[in-house]
């Protein structure tokens, strides 16, 4: 062993001491659960299949599998999607609604993008046959176009409600008992533009103005989701809520924003959940006195993401009590990742509803995370990274609560970025 090598173990070997010695006085934790793990990679070798039989066997089980899960999800959602008014002439219908709606969710199942492509992907004979097994009603296979059709004429509230009804089925049965954040369901709310023209296609869609001085009218469509986020990191849909001018824009009022969507969206969440206990996740934009009042009001929990411009003066008097309360304070050594947390409870925020001024009590947590990392875009230097995290909860923060709250609750909003990346490819 060389002699580098032999003072830089040492070296480890000191360090890691000395955190052991932290640990044992009380001044570290070691959180070891949910260790950081690497994606596994797909394996580099021949196909584990040594004839024919074999591999037609292994892709019959995969199969069998797989449409056992799609007849008992779907056998719960096609009724309620056969119960809604079909817009369509009666003399001139040849697939059932509940045929059209099925071929909408295979080709949303199979990520295809577009209807020539679900034409020449569906209509296989073998895939057909399959199908047919599968749901009698197919006795022939619709054009995508047709089903295109259909969607322009349907009310998409209704297929939502039907969505909505599947997944409270779901939760009466209790099939997400063991998934649950501390007897909570983890709701993220999030918006996200879906696409844009240089011209406006109709009334509803929202308009900025892009290209600097030259300031070319550009108009957009964007909506607000809401995911159902379980512990194991499955990510649900629960609603969508479309942010559009037209009905919800007056004259002289400014445009339609997530905001004014979330408060939209927060009735109809109470409306669907309305004895279960929710705890609300979302960015930075939602850190605002209405959307905390009105979390209250419905009893939520909420942790939401909270920057240093959202709510300056909260900004400056979590700091200046943190400094005051030093026992506010914790380290925590997660996976390969070093974590400081600092705390301040029942901080006074005012803020004006209308003409009527208001208050409520915020609790702030800061996380400063520090790691290091390989630069494998360079030279593969090991550096040393940091970055810091702040969330407004709505439990007093204390020692034993904040390594979950933080990590298990507040962080686990990225569940709907990645969602919605998914949902755009």
């Amino acid at each position: 062993m060389s002699k580098t090598k032999e003072r830089r173990l040492k070296k480890q070997a000191e360090k890691e001491a000395k955190i052991e010695e932290k640990i044992r006085n009380g001044t570290v934790r070691r959180e070891i659960y949910e260790d950081r793990k690497k994606k596994l990679a797909l394996p580099n070798r021949i196909s584990p299949f040594a004839t024919p039989e074999e591999e037609l066997e292994d892709r019959q089980e995969t199969v069998e599998k797989a449409v056992m899960v799609y007849y008992r999800m779907l056998s719960d959602l096609l009724p309620k999607l056969s119960r809604i008014q079909d817009p369509r002439k009666p003399g001139m219908v040849k697939h059932k609604m509940k045929v059209l709606l099925v071929y909408g969710i295979l080709m949303s199942m199979y990520q295809i993008g577009s209807r020539r492509n679900a034409n020449r992907i569906l209509s296989r004979p073998v895939f057909f046959d399959n199908l047919k097994a599968m749901f009698p009603e197919f006795n022939t296979m619709p054009h995508a176009d047709t089903v295109a059709r259909l969607l322009e004429k349907l009310d998409a509230s209704e297929i939502m409600e039907c969505m909505v009804g599947l997944l409270k089925d779901l939760i009466r049965s209790k099939k997400f008992r063991n998934f649950m954040h501390k007897k909570h369901y983890l709701i993220a709310v999030d918006g996200t533009q879906k696409y844009f023209r240089d011209y406006q296609w109709a009334p509803e869609c929202l308009e900025r103005h892009v290209g600097g001085e030259a300031r070319i009218p550009q108009y957009y469509c964007y909506v607000l989701e809401a995911v159902l986020v379980l512990e194991n990191g499955i990510v649900l849909p629960v609603i969508s809520e479309f942010i559009e001018n037209g009905k919800y824009k007056k004259d002289g009022d400014k445009q339609d924003c997530e905001r004014k969507g979330f408060y939209r969206m927060a009735w109809k969440l109470k409306k669907i959940f309305c004895s279960t206990k929710l705890c609300i996740v979302a960015d930075g934009l939602y850190a605002c006195g209405p959307v905390i009042t009105m979390c209250r009001k419905y009893g939520w929990d909420y942790m939401i993401v909270l920057k240093a411009d959202s709510l300056p003066n909260v900004w400056k008097e979590a700091l200046a009590l943190m400094k005051i309360n030093p026992e506010n304070r914790i380290k925590c050594h997660w996976g390969d990742r070093q974590q400081i947390y600092s705390w301040a409870n029942e901080i006074e925020y005012e803020y004006m509803a209308g003409e009527v001024k208001k208050k409520e009590t915020l609790n702030v947590v800061i996380c400063y995370e520090s790691w290091k990392e390989k630069n494998s875009r360079s030279s593969g230097i090991i550096q040393e990274k940091e970055t810091r995290y702040a969330w407004l909860s709505s439990l007093e923060i204390n020692h034993k609560n904040v390594f979950y709250r933080c990590t298990k609750v507040g962080r686990f909003r990225w569940k709907i970025e990645n969602n919605i990346l998914v949902e755009k490819h």
